[in-house]
């Protein structure tokens, strides 16, 4: 690895540090119907985040709850004197990415045999303060 490459990793690495977030790996549902519940919350307060996931009718957003909880867990455990109530915390960023495709056959008519292509995702979720994005953008 060279000098430069390292470096920006490096700067990468340190600011992943400062940010709060979690990430589901391999969920058993395909990426375009995670979409569909993640495009739901983006930008969103996280109060009425939860709220949208919890009463959605949609099978994928009991698994995004649970991530966002965990988000705001991670939050917790690196703000500890801030109070969540003040924060003011939104969805900063939701992003899903195409997971592992399981590869299956399905029988067919007259001795044939179908693909049938079981995929899964992964799920990003960032959580972040409106208040800080307020005073950096003010600094700026």
């Amino acid at each position: 690895m060279g000098a430069r490459k390292r470096n920006s990793a490096n700067k990468a690495k340190e600011e992943k540090k400062n940010k709060s977030f979690a990430i589901l790996r391999n969920c058993p549902t395909s990426p375009r119907k995670m979409r569909l519940v993640t495009d739901m919350i983006r930008g969103i307060d996280v109060n009425k985040a939860l709220d949208i996931l919890k009463f959605s009718s949609k099978e994928a957003s009991s698994r995004v709850e649970k991530l966002l909880l965990s988000a705001i867990a991670n939050w917790q455990a690196k703000n500890e004197g801030v109070r969540l109530e003040e924060a003011n915390l939104i969805v900063k960023e939701v992003f899903v990415d195409g997971g592992r495709v399981l590869k299956r056959l399905s029988t067919a008519p007259q001795g044939r045999a179908y693909r049938v292509r079981k995929r899964s995702n992964h799920v990003t979720l960032f959580v972040d303060s409106n208040n800080s994005n307020t005073n950096e953008n003010q600094a700026v």
